[in-house]
């Protein structure tokens, strides 16, 4: 009766393991894309402000915003582009002197960065969005409002 007992607990660790498994995958692939996307938006609003505070705040002689705002975005995108991030830029004319510029980053989650996917046994991982807002005057060159 002993040695039965004794192969039976060893079986039951497997089973428990083999349930337990993909709860723990799952839920380390959310903290570990969490985590990246933290990292991410800090990299990302320190590298927006500065391109948009060199190209959109003080634009070169003759070049207009729409091209200051694609100039800021190219920037950034140079910085921290990867697969999985996309950038987006904006521009919208807020009052006679002053302009907004708006950043966006879109985070796609991946497989412990092996890829891009959707979901996880079952589990869906939405994309993340991330938006930075800066208001520039146009007549003070380099300020950031």
């Amino acid at each position: 009766m002993g040695m039965r007992e004794r192969f039976g607990a060893r079986g039951q660790m497997t089973v428990e393991l083999a349930v337990a498994l993909p709860a723990l995958i799952v839920v380390a692939v959310v903290a570990v894309n969490a985590l990246t996307f933290f990292g991410d938006c800090a990299a990302f609003d320190r590298v927006a402000r500065d391109a948009v505070r060199i190209h959109a705040a003080s634009p070169a002689y003759g070049q207009g915003a729409e091209q200051g705002c694609a100039l800021a975005r190219q920037e950034i995108v140079a910085a921290i582009g990867r697969d999985n991030l996309e950038v987006e830029m904006s521009h919208v004319a807020v009052g006679a002197d002053f302009d907004e510029y708006r950043a966006i980053l879109v985070y796609s989650p991946t497989l412990f960065g092996m890829g891009l996917r959707s979901e996880v046994f079952g589990v869906s991982v939405p994309t993340l969005r991330h938006e930075a807002v800066y208001v520039v005057d146009a007549y003070k060159p380099g300020v950031i409002l």
